[in-house]
């Protein structure tokens, strides 16, 4: 009868782990603005007969992967999974405060539910 959403985490009982001490990084300064991290893509010209069509898909199309995402070590994707992990640790157990210390949302819910059922039942 119980959904996934209302089982207790596994981890739950671990002790979150401790917060980066602030300063201690050397990305302390403001983040670099989006526009100068991502060069304006080159533009493409229109292609005006079929061949010159396929020149034009080969051209875009032979670039591949963008720099950079090929050379991730297997140190960042363990930092990355262990992120991810506390990140969902943290959503899962946020979850289980909401509907324990907010109760009336649950009741409503239920209430709404059994009122959409009832809106198509024939008599």
């Amino acid at each position: 009868m119980s959904s996934d959403s209302d089982r207790r985490p596994e981890r739950a009982d671990e002790p979150a782990p401790d917060p980066p001490v602030p300063g201690s990084g050397p990305a302390e300064s403001a983040p670099p603005a989006p526009d100068s991290l991502v060069p304006p893509p080159e533009p493409v010209p229109f292609p005006v007969d079929a061949s010159d069509a396929d020149e034009a898909v080969s051209d875009v199309t032979a670039a591949g992967e963008p720099a950079g995402a090929g050379d991730v070590s297997p140190e960042q994707v363990r930092e990355r999974l262990r992120r991810r992990a506390i990140f969902l640790r943290e959503l899962a157990e946020a979850r289980e405060l909401r509907r324990r210390v907010t109760p009336h949302r649950s009741r409503r819910a239920r209430i709404h539910a059994a009122l959409r059922r009832r809106t198509f039942r024939i008599n």
